[in-house]
């Protein structure tokens, strides 16, 4: 098909791709127009390769690791390669849960731009530091420099940083365009949320409880000491020691939307009460998962 809706993830965050799926397609009345895939960290062996090796963070080298909670993320920028450069993808992280009609995004007239996105912070303009590649829109045709494997090497040679991977800053502005942030809606959920994005890690609703597992920043501009202190840590304890424990989301009606799709996965064998026992025993879903599912109230029928 010529439009795609991909989800990119690991094995840590399999349900939530798989809740994500379920969700894209539930709330679109226009199934037939798109596909929707998963993509996943375990198919693609160059990560392997690069396991506990250093690369550019954020200026600074890290080893890589793909037990890390968000190790997933350069496969992101994979979608115009799977399609042959040509027709048009949204992507999407596996907290990012549809509530509007992504066929909506997928059709849009996007004004002669490659990608489009939200800022990361609230800024509409384009000067925005770090644009949000957790959520976009893509044209394939305008992407054949994107070659994942090729820039993702590149980080462990020292000559592409991460972060101005993640934050589209190697890409011509010009080539960048806006949509609305209800898009990639930033832990907020209302009336005109399409998509919504429990994107503080902390507070995602289905690991409450459980100990962090994903690394935080090093690099503190406004107080450079921290970035000392987090580096030794990091050295002398461990890389999550410290870190403390998932926290319950503070809206409940976001973990009832998250555990109201689960719900409706179970039911219709989209995923297994067996395959939620094991991810909980594995620290990848909450030990109360189960108990949640039971006091979750049915969702309202898709419009």
């Amino acid at each position: 098909m010529e439009h795609c809706a991909y989800i990119h993830t690991n094995h840590k965050q399999i349900v939530g791709a798989l809740v994500a799926e379920y969700a894209l397609r539930r709330n679109s009345r226009n199934n037939d127009k798109f596909d929707v895939r998963i993509i996943q960290l375990k198919d693609h062996s160059f990560f392997k390769e690069h396991e506990g090796h250093a690369y550019l963070r954020d200026g600074m080298k890290r080893p890589w690791l793909n037990e890390d909670l968000q190790s997933f993320t350069p496969l992101r920028f994979m979608p115009p390669e799977l399609m042959g450069y040509s027709g048009r993808a949204v992507v999407i992280d596996p907290d990012i849960f549809a509530v509007g009609d992504v066929w909506e995004l997928l059709s849009r007239d996007m004004h002669g731009k490659a990608i489009m996105c939200r800022p990361r912070g609230g800024s509409k303009g384009l000067n925005e530091k770090c644009l949000a590649t957790s959520s976009m829109l893509l044209d394939c045709e305008k992407l054949t420099h994107w070659r994942v494997e090729e820039q993702f090497n590149a980080m462990f040679e020292f000559k592409r940083d991460y972060m101005d991977w993640i934050c589209l800053k190697t890409e011509p502005r010009n080539t960048i365009g806006l949509f609305e942030n209800e898009w990639n809606d930033f832990d907020h959920l209302t009336d005109r949320t399409k998509m919504l994005h429990t994107t503080k890690r902390r507070t995602q609703p289905w690991k409450t409880g459980l100990p962090i597992d994903h690394r935080p920043r090093e690099k503190f501009r406004k107080f450079p000491p921290l970035r000392v202190l987090m580096k030794a840590r990091r050295k002398l304890l461990g890389e999550y020691a410290l870190l403390g424990h998932y926290k319950q989301h503070p809206d409940p009606n976001q973990q009832n939307l998250f555990f109201g799709l689960l719900k409706e996965c179970l039911e219709q064998g989209i995923v297994t009460e067996e395959m939620i026992r094991h991810e909980m025993r594995h620290n990848h879903v909450r030990h109360d998962a189960l108990k949640v599912l039971e006091q979750t109230p049915p969702l309202a029928p898709a419009a």
